[in-house]
């Protein structure tokens, strides 16, 4: 049987809160790293759907969970902006192009610094769940599973959910369904699309 995306989403709150997940059982001394992959061109309804109905009713139903949410988008706008480079790279994109822009931002946007930015503004020891959405707004700028690798000495036993617009298969990632094949091996699928 066929899950459809709607019915994926259905599951991940039933998910998220069980004492499996959250104690991170069964999965053969792997870190608990979850990924919910979905067609990149529902991100908006997947997006409405973390934002309106996920992240809501953990606050209200499960209140003593301790979950931090990391829209990446947001984090490396931040960090730019704390550096005071954002308006010099709008500029720099502007007028020299991606391929300059992506080649200035290498050294400032390393995933293993954006790693230990998400270690220094979350209390990740303290967390049930830390949850990552934004993925395709930051690419090409960050690699997803660059930023996975750099986040697993940091997260100890603190489970991670990334939401992935592309197909993950459990070997390797495909973001946007189209681009190349990242081979990242040490995630587990969240929801799977058949039973």
């Amino acid at each position: 049987m066929n899950f459809t995306l709607d019915e994926r989403l259905n599951q991940i709150l039933p998910r998220i809160t069980s004492r499996d997940f959250l104690d991170s059982s069964g999965l053969g001394n792997e870190i608990g790293f979850w990924i919910f992959d979905y067609p990149p061109e529902r991100e908006m309804d997947v997006r409405g759907f973390l934002n309106g109905t996920v992240l809501p009713a953990l606050d209200k139903q499960m209140p003593a969970l301790k979950v931090d949410s990391i829209d990446l988008l947001k984090l490396v706008t931040g960090l730019l902006e704390e550096r005071k480079l954002l308006d010099k790279v709008m500029e720099m994109q502007k007028n020299k192009g991606d391929d300059a822009t992506l080649a200035a931002l290498n050294s400032v946007l390393k995933e293993d610094k954006i790693a230990q930015k998400i270690a220094t503004q979350h209390d990740i020891a303290n967390l049930d769940l830390l949850i990552l959405s934004g993925v395709g707004a930051v690419y090409p700028m960050l690699r997803t599973h660059t930023l996975l690798s750099a986040l697993h000495p940091i997260m100890g036993n603190t489970p991670l959910l990334m939401f992935f617009p592309g197909r993950y298969d459990g070997y390797s990632l495909r973001l946007f369904n189209t681009l190349a094949e990242n081979h990242y091996y040490r995630a587990f699928r969240l929801v799977p699309e058949t039973v």
